[in-house]
């Protein structure tokens, strides 16, 4: 698949690259990581990369304002995305052919051609995989897409921590390390917090509830929010910090936006994402999320996920 990728790509003057809403820095880092490698190894072509910018990422890359005619004749790819709702700037239909990057469960296959890994870390550990393939074929690699790229695995791996991170992950970590950018610099812009989210940290370690089943659930109103001057982007982001209590087998955030109430799901080993499909989500076993629109349903995701971890004892 990646050898038709690559030829698919070099038969497009246009390439415009989209990713999922909300972007994480696998979502930047595989967007604008595979933007820059064309961009060196295609210089005459056009090559665009577009969404809504996320501020706290966009220290990693500057996103393209892309004109509607630009799309007539082009290809496009979508990177790290699982469901085409999720996909930010919906133009991605306008284009003469459509490529699917991801690393989720394949549940909605869309796209004229589709390269899904469920086994990588990362979509920017596959783009860096496609990278490789294409060596032969002239693809370069710069030192801002190998930034990107590491910036990506470093975010979808919780900094390698994370069980999906493989020897071949840390190997490729360790090539990309080789390019003169500093992953000093990198991990402290990527990780660096404000201190109203710190504080909105400590509200939610002072305010989980644990059952006696190892499930553990935080509820984040708007009123919340509001006190401590945060967004639900912020709110979600802080999902993973509950990941070394002991006794939490697996947790839920419910986060109130304007329109929804954002649910992300994280465990220790208990299968999750199917939670998340059955309330119109999805994900990865280990992480998924949702929305939802009506707090009572937040009583039946929890009534799920006790059920499941009831029966992993």
């Amino acid at each position: 698949m990646k050898k038709e990728l690559i030829r698919t790509i070099s038969l497009y003057d246009t390439i415009i690259i989209h990713r999922h809403v909300r972007p994480d820095p696998d979502a930047y880092g595989s967007q604008c990581g595979l933007t820059e490698i064309l961009r060196a190894t295609y210089p005459e072509k056009n090559i665009y990369a577009t969404g809504t910018p996320e501020p706290s990422l966009s220290f990693l890359y500057e996103l393209d304002e892309v004109p509607d005619d630009v799309y007539k004749g082009a290809l496009v790819i979508v990177c790290d995305t699982a469901n085409q709702a999720r996909i930010d700037d919906q133009r991605y239909l306008m284009g003469d052919k459509l490529m699917k990057i991801d690393h989720h469960p394949n549940e909605d296959p869309y796209g004229d051609l589709l390269w899904v890994d469920t086994e990588a870390s990362s979509v920017s550990e596959m783009i860096y995989e496609l990278y490789l393939e294409g060596k032969e074929e002239g693809y370069q690699l710069n030192t801002k897409a190998a930034e990107l790229i590491y910036a990506g695995i470093v975010g979808d791996t919780g900094r390698f921590l994370f069980p999906n991170t493989t020897k071949k992950t840390l190997k490729y970590a360790g090539e990309l390390i080789e390019y003169p950018f500093s992953s000093s610099d990198l991990f402290n812009q990527l990780y660096e917090t404000d201190l109203n989210v710190v504080k909105l940290n400590g509200y939610i370690f002072q305010h989980i509830s644990l059952s006696e089943n190892g499930v553990a659930s935080v509820f984040i109103k708007r009123e919340i929010l509001e006190s401590f001057q945060t967004t639900a982007q912020q709110a979600s982001q802080l999902v993973g910090t509950l990941g070394n209590i002991a006794g939490i087998k697996a947790w839920v955030f419910f986060v109130e936006e304007n329109d929804q109430i954002r649910v992300r799901f994280r465990s220790k080993g208990v299968v999750i994402n199917t939670i998340a499909k059955k309330y119109h989500g999805g994900g990865h076993p280990l992480a998924a999320g949702a929305s939802i629109y009506d707090w009572a349903v937040a009583d039946e995701i929890l009534r799920d996920l006790e059920e499941v971890c009831k029966s992993s004892s």
